[in-house]
């Protein structure tokens, strides 16, 4: 479905998403990086609590949605599954992923709702997620231009 094709909804439902996802996070603490760097030092289990509540809720609605209707109400996508494979780039992207999150104490969702309660040093860490994603796409891209490149060398060497 192309942007044009989308509910007028669609906008203000993501848009209100953001809200509703902030504001959970504020009022549950998780946008305070002391909190989650508590939960990775096992001193506080309070992020254990919300991710598992969230993730019962988050289950519920998918399940109700996916048994009543047969299309997303404001983008009408239908609903199916996005299995991803799992991967070597699971592990590392994972590991890198944790390795950040140690160190910075917060990930990325919630770094977001921590500039909103006042967290501006946050600001470095939001720069340096924004700064490895880049790095990655630069590497994947230069990585899949040489496969490519490889791949016409070996063909024309066929001919």
């Amino acid at each position: 479905m192309s942007t044009a094709e989308r509910s007028p909804l669609f906008l203000p439902a993501i848009y209100l998403g953001g809200i509703v996802f902030g504001l959970g996070l504020a009022i549950s603490g998780m946008a305070r990086p002391e909190v989650v760097l508590d939960f990775l030092q096992f001193q506080d289990f309070g992020l254990l609590f919300v991710m598992g509540g969230a993730a019962v809720v988050t289950g519920v609605t998918f399940f109700v949605a996916t048994t009543f209707l047969d299309r997303a109400p404001i983008t009408g996508d239908e609903y199916k599954r996005r299995v991803k494979s799992f991967d070597r780039n699971v592990v590392i992207g994972g590991s890198i992923f944790g390795v950040g999150w140690g160190l910075s104490g917060i990930c990325p969702g919630a770094a977001y709702a921590s500039f909103g309660v006042g967290n501006y040093p946050i600001l470095w860490a939001i720069g340096g997620m924004f700064l490895g994603a880049y790095a990655q796409g630069y590497w994947r891209s230069m990585r899949s231009a040489d496969s490519a490149e490889q791949g016409a060398d070996h063909a024309s060497s066929q001919d």
